[in-house]
């Protein structure tokens, strides 16, 4: 059975990272311009990554703020007023990854809060179960885990687009391990961000990368990487009647441009050649294709995302 394509309506999206996947009270604002911006671009769609569980309850029910509420309210209904799709997930939920058995609970009532919240907007908006499951959370947890909470979803949406990625942090290679729930409104989802010593050389957060610094991509067989890994991908999602969606890739800043923008524009046109919908990581950061100093687009990566 060929894979449907409808729901990759996604198409080419970005993340709107270091916003409101945090619990700094002061981290990135999200202004209506972006949203313009984002639109004006050509951009089909915004990822939406949440901390949910840094504004919530840490005893039943588990009550997400109504004023953090409000805060992603805004977001969503920005995004969805200019008909963009929405990916709106739960990330970095820390504890859930590092003791499953002892969130699970607080897990599943997150999802109670968030889906009834959402069920009058529009198809526009989909939503992530989990991102990067990892650590303690392995592909077994992970597994039979992921039908309670889309179980959990679907008491209240019952045909909302939701995705769903592999343990392992969503990593492509781990896409082999995922259990799919039978579910006729799910989209698989993936991060990309291969060869790591490229994309994440100098990253602080990450040990030992300094070393790392100068490296750099493009010749034929860094090319021909990404196509099998992309292919690969791609074959698992056909098999398995579903689409694909990769919910993150990027550089970060310290790569230099040249090298980052002939990466970013090659995986873009491998998934769009695949059939497989992205989100580009991120907006406007340390890996972003905007620079809000100027309020300028970095049209070299701009321009590799959304061509012509």
């Amino acid at each position: 059975m060929p894979r449907s394509f409808s729901s990759v309506t996604l198409g080419s999206g970005i993340n709107l990272g270091n916003a409101l996947d945090t619990a700094d009270e002061h981290a990135l604002r999200l202004p209506r311009r972006y949203f313009d911006e984002i639109k004006a671009a050509g951009f089909d769609t915004i990822r939406l990554p949440v901390a949910w569980s840094a504004h919530a309850g840490q005893t039943a029910p588990y009550t997400i703020r109504e004023d953090f509420f409000q805060r992603v309210d805004r977001a969503v209904d920005q995004a969805l007023a200019r008909d963009l799709n929405v990916v709106l997930n739960v990330h970095h939920y820390h504890e859930l990854n590092h003791v499953p058995d002892a969130q699970t609970e607080r897990f599943l009532a997150l999802w109670r809060q968030i889906a009834p919240r959402y069920v009058d907007r529009p198809d526009l908006l989909h939503f992530e179960l989990l991102n990067e499951p990892r650590a303690a959370m392995t592909a077994r947890r992970w597994n039979a885990l992921l039908p309670q909470a889309l179980a959990a979803v679907r008491e209240s949406s019952p045909e909302r687009t939701v995705l769903i990625g592999p343990a392992e942090m969503n990593d492509i290679s781990a896409l082999s391990k995922l259990e799919l729930p039978d579910d006729d409104h799910l989209v698989a989802t993936v991060h990309y961000y291969a060869p790591f010593e490229f994309t994440h050389q100098g990253a602080p957060w990450v040990e030992n990368s300094a070393p790392w610094l100068g490296t750099t991509w493009g010749g034929e067989a860094d090319r021909k990487t990404v196509s099998e890994d992309l292919a690969v991908a791609a074959a698992w999602a056909d098999a398995h009647a579903v689409p694909l969606f990769i919910g993150e890739f990027g550089a970060y800043e310290r790569a230099d441009m040249d090298s980052r923008v002939r990466w970013t524009a090659w995986v873009r046109a491998e998934a769009e050649r695949l059939r497989i919908g992205w989100a580009y990581w991120e907006f406007g950061t340390d890996f972003g294709v905007y620079a809000r100093e100027t309020d300028t687009w970095r049209e070299p990566l701009r321009q590799a995302l959304i061509a012509g």
